[in-house]
C-alpha cells in the first residue's frame, strides 16, 4: 500500500499510516485489495496512469487511512519493498495527478512534505486532509509545561497570534486569565489558547492589529485542524494545577519548554516525570536562543540529552534543524521512542516555522469509540449570565447529542441524576453534537452550579456508572523521604478527578523511594468515579508516586438508602 514510510537510526525501513501502526484494515474486502497492491511485483508504480479498477481500490483504500487518521493521511510516492526508491519526472507528475485526483474525490486537498532524490529517480511525501467543514475539524491537545520563566506563555502568544514578543513579555498579557498574572508575568491557572491550519497546512490565526482577542469562531470555521493549547503553570507553589491540567484534559502531547540562558533547572525535570508517567509523547523547545551565549546553549543541549537518554526516560533526542527531518519526527513521534528538539527564538522568530509545521503534521492519539456509551469528564465549572450552569470538559468516548439526557455524578452520596444537555459549545461554536476525543462545553437544564464540582461525570444510562468509595492500585513510589505506611494520607489525582485518600491495605509492610506494591486505598470526602486500568498520581508534599487502578469497589449507596426510607415507613405512623 502506499503509506509513510520513514527511516530510523540503523537505516532500516518502516512503513506505518497516519496513527503510526501497521495498516490492519479492519474489512475484509479492503484486505483481499490491500494484499493484492502489496503483492504487485510494481508497488510504485501503481499511481501511474492506474486502470479503472486499480484506481476505484486505491480509492476505497483512500477513503480507509483518512477515517482511521481522523481526516488526515500520509502518502510516500516512490518507494516499494522490491526495487530501488525513486520515480522519474514524468512518473512522479503521473502519479501525483492520480493521488491529487483521488484526494479531490474525497474533498481533500494534497500539500507536498518532502521530496528527495535517489540514483533510481524521486520519492515524495504528500499529506493528504479533509477540507474545512462547517464545525468540523480534528483537534489536537497539547499540554505546555516548563519551569517557571522558561517563556511557555510568550511561546503560546507569538504562536496563536502571529506577532513577535519584544523581549519583554509582550506576547504573553494576551493569553493571561487574571490581574495578578498580568502583574507577576507568572502564570496560575490552566489556560487554553488554539491555532488553526487549513487543508493546506497553512496558519489560519492572522494577526490582530487591534490587539484584540483571538476571534475563535473564526479561526474554527476555516481550519481543518486545531491546536489546542493547554498552558500549564510552571511555578512549584502550582504544581497541583499543573498535576490537574496534565491528568484531567487529556492531553495528545507535551511541549517541554526550556529557557536557554537557565537551562534545565527547578520544575523541568519534575514536569518531564509526570509526562513520561503519564505515557504521554513529549517534545522540547529551547527557547530564548537569541540572549544565550553560545557556550551556555551547548552546556544545555548537552544536558538535556544526557537526562533523556538516561535509562528513567530511555529517550532518542532528535535535533531538527531542517524540514526533512520535521516528517520524519512526526510520522513516528508516537510509535517510536524519539524525542524532537527544537531551538527557537520568540523574538526574532528564529526556527519558528519549524515548529509549525511540526505541529500541523501531529495526529490525534485519542479515538473516538462512537459504538461505546457516552461519558464526559468535568474539568470546570461556570454560571453565565442568561444561560444558567455551563460545564466544559473532554469527551472519553461515544457521542453527545443536544437535548441528550444523561446520568450527571456522583454526588456527596454515590448517586448519579439525570440532566438534559441544553446546548453545546465547542471552542466557543455552537453545534449540534461532539463525539469521543473532543473538548466541549455543556449548558445543563435546571441545574445549579453548586451541585456540581471537578471530577464528576456525565455519562449514558447504558455505562451504568457507579461511584466507588476505596479502590485498588499499583503503585511505583518516585520519591519519598521516609517510609509509606497502613493509614498514609496523600492526594490522589486521577482524570479530572481530585481527592485526598489514605492507604487502608498494603501488601506489603512499609515501602520507600522505589518500592513497587498493590495499595487499597479509601477516599475522605466523597464517592468518586473511577475506571480500572487508568492513570493515577499520587502526591503529598515533596511525596510523589505514580501507578494504575487494577480494581474498583462500587458502594451499593441506593440500595442501603432504599432500607432506611423502608424501615422508616414500617416503623413510622400508619
Amino acid at each position: 500500500m502506499a503509506s509513510a514510510v520513514a527511516s530510523d537510526t540503523d537505516g532500516k525501513q518502516m512503513s506505518f499510516d497516519h496513527n503510526n501502526q501497521v495498516k490492519q484494515p479492519a474489512d475484509e474486502k479492503i484486505n483481499l485489495v490491500a494484499d493484492k497492491i502489496m503483492n504487485s511485483s510494481a508497488l510504485k508504480a501503481q499511481f501511474i496512469s492506474p486502470s479503472g479498477e486499480l484506481f476505484d481500490k486505491l480509492l476505497v483504500e483512500l477513503r480507509e487511512k483518512l477515517t482511521g487518521g481522523r481526516g488526515e493521511c500520509i502518502y510516500h510516492l516512490g518507494i516499494s519493498d522490491d526495487s530501488d526508491p525513486g520515480l522519474s519526472d514524468n512518473d512522479m507528475l503521473a502519479s501525483k495527478a492520480t493521488l491529487k485526483s483521488m484526494a479531490e474525490l474525497c474533498d481533500a486537498d494534497l500539500q507536498l512534505l518532502q521530496q528527495k532524490n535517489f540514483t533510481g529517480g524521486i520519492t515524495a511525501k504528500f499529506l493528504i486532509r479533509y477540507r474545512a467543514k462547517e464545525r468540523e475539524f480534528l483537534e489536537v491537545r497539547v499540554a505546555v509545561v516548563g519551569n517557571v520563566d522558561a517563556g511557555k506563555s510568550t511561546l503560546l502568544g507569538v504562536l496563536t497570534h502571529g506577532e513577535l514578543d519584544n523581549g519583554r513579555g509582550l506576547a504573553r498579557q494576551k493569553l493571561f486569565r487574571h490581574k495578578h498574572e498580568i502583574e507577576s508575568g507568572r502564570t496560575s491557572s490552566v489556560g487554553n489558547d488554539i491555532l488553526g491550519f487549513d487543508s493546506c497546512g497553512e496558519v489560519v490565526n492572522k494577526p490582530d492589529a487591534r490587539g484584540l482577542a483571538l476571534d475563535w469562531q473564526r479561526i474554527c470555521y476555516a481550519s481543518s485542524k486545531i491546536i489546542t493549547f493547554i498552558d500549564l503553570a510552571g511555578h512549584e507553589k502550582y504544581l497541583k494545577t499543573t498535576i490537574f491540567g496534565m491528568t484531567g484534559h487529556a492531553p495528545d502531547f507535551c511541549m517541554l519548554i526550556i529557557g536557554a540562558n537557565a537551562g534545565i533547572i527547578g520544575m523541568t525535570k519534575e514536569h518531564l516525570g509526570l509526562a513520561l508517567a503519564l505515557n504521554v509523547p513529549v517534545f522540547v523547545v529551547i527557547t530564548k536562543t537569541d540572549m544565550c551565549p553560545q557556550n551556555v546553549l551547548s552546556d544545555t543541549l548537552k544536558l538535556l540529552a544526557k537526562i533523556l537518554k538516561s535509562p528513567g526516560c530511555r529517550k532518542i533526542p532528535v535535533f531538527i534543524t531542517k524540514e526533512d527531518d520535521i516528517t520524519v519526527a512526526a510520522t513516528n513521534f508516537v510509535s517510536e521512542r524519539i524525542c524532537p528538539i527544537f531551538q527557537v527564538s520568540n523574538v526574532t522568530g528564529a526556527n519558528l516555522n519549524l515548529l509549525k509545521k511540526f505541529l500541523n503534521l501531529l495526529p490525534s492519539r485519542m479515538s473516538r469509540k462512537e459504538d461505546e456509551p457516552s461519558e464526559f469528564l468535568i474539568d470546570e465549572t461556570y454560571s453565565v449570565p442568561g444561560v444558567g450552569t455551563v460545564i466544559s470538559g473532554t469527551v472519553m468516548q461515544g457521542i453527545i447529542r443536544v437535548n441528550d439526557t444523561l446520568l450527571l455524578g456522583p454526588d456527596s452520596l454515590g448517586q448519579f441524576q439525570p440532566v438534559v444537555i441544553k446546548g453545546i459549545h465547542r471552542k466557543r461554536m455552537a453545534v449540534e453534537y461532539v463525539e469521543g476525543g473532543q473538548t466541549c462545553s455543556f449548558a445543563l437544564k435546571k441545574v445549579k452550579r453548586s451541585m456540581i464540582r471537578k471530577g464528576m461525570i456525565l455519562a449514558s444510562r447504558d455505562l451504568k456508572p457507579e461511584a466507588c468509595n476505596e479502590f485498588e492500585a499499583d503503585i511505583l513510589v518516585l520519591h519519598h523521604p521516609t517510609t509509606i505506611k497502613i493509614n498514609y494520607q496523600a492526594v490522589v489525582h486521577s482524570g479530572s478527578m481530585r481527592q485526598t485518600a489514605s492507604i487502608i491495605e498494603m501488601n506489603k509492610e512499609h515501602i520507600r523511594t522505589g518500592d513497587r506494591a498493590l495499595i487499597k486505598f479509601r477516599f475522605h470526602k466523597s464517592p468518586e468515579y473511577l475506571k480500572a486500568n487508568t492513570k493515577l498520581i499520587f502526591r503529598e508534599g515533596r511525596t510523589k508516586a505514580i501507578g494504575t487502578i487494577t480494581k474498583v469497589f462500587p458502594i451499593k449507596q441506593a440500595s442501603v438508602q432504599s432500607k432506611q426510607i423502608q424501615s422508616k415507613s414500617s416503623n413510622g405512623p400508619s
